[in-house]
């Protein structure tokens, strides 16, 4: 027999009266950006505890897809507002604003630019900032914006790091998924040796995920970069390299 975790429910419920609270003080865009944020991941949540309902034990079926729906919904809300949060405060850790805009990754004048999900924030280092030419290691301008992020992290424990280097397509391709492994593992002992708490994961997809064509110095800069993805969950990595 399945049993339902009342407790966890009535929780999950509270966590997302308190959430929705703290947001409905506040001004500006801001505040139109979180409560949507808050209303897509309960959308999204209480669509995962429909299922999640018909697997309770005990009760009608109707009633156990109310219970799933309510507990998804309470979960999604609050997945959804933390990503929010946490990429406007590394945002302003870095000096920068969040920055959704598909497009931005094309725009060669932003050299660092932070997005997000309802599962995961999206930290874009271009290549160029970080490390000095054929050089594996964070130049010591890079390391202070990582640190930056490390002050964020603190307050996140949960929250799962990534960390992947990306390259242009000169050179053969295994010497630049070795420097791309390189990069990325060097920015995630950064991050690591600050102390914190989370779990920390690096990789290197060489040159498999381009952001634009490798046809000119343009676009191979643009293709040059190290990205760190903060995930909500382990059930929210993805395979950065397709």
């Amino acid at each position: 027999m399945k049993y339902f975790n009342l407790k966890t429910f009535v929780s999950s419920i509270a966590a997302v009266a308190i959430l929705t609270g703290c947001t409905s003080g506040s001004t500006g865009n801001q505040t139109i950006d979180n409560n949507q944020r808050a209303i897509i991941g309960t959308t999204i949540g209480a669509l995962a505890g429909i299922a999640l309902g018909n697997n309770v034990g005990g009760g009608s079926k109707s009633r156990n897809k109310t219970i799933g729906a309510l507990a998804g919904a309470a979960i999604g809300g609050y997945v959804g507002y933390r990503m929010d949060q946490q990429a406007k405060e590394v945002a302003d850790s870095l000096n920068t604003t969040v920055n959704n805009d598909p497009n931005a990754v094309l725009d060669p004048s932003q050299d660092l630019i932070v997005s997000h999900t309802d599962n995961y924030v999206k930290i874009i280092f271009r290549d160029d900032m970080m490390f000095a030419t054929n050089s594996a290691n964070p130049t010591p301008s890079a390391t202070s914006k990582i640190a930056k992020v490390n002050g964020v992290l603190q307050k996140y424990p949960n929250t799962i790091v990534q960390v992947v280097g990306h390259t242009d397509s000169r050179g053969s391709y295994e010497y630049n998924k070795t420097l791309s492994e390189k990069r990325a593992s060097n920015v995630g002992n950064t991050i690591y040796s600050a102390g914190i708490k989370n779990q920390i994961f690096s990789k290197g997809c060489s040159y498999d995920k381009p952001v634009a064509p490798n046809t000119n110095e343009t676009n191979m800069a643009l293709n040059r970069r190290v990205e760190v993805y903060l995930y909500a969950n382990a059930n929210a990595v993805v395979d950065t390299c397709k």
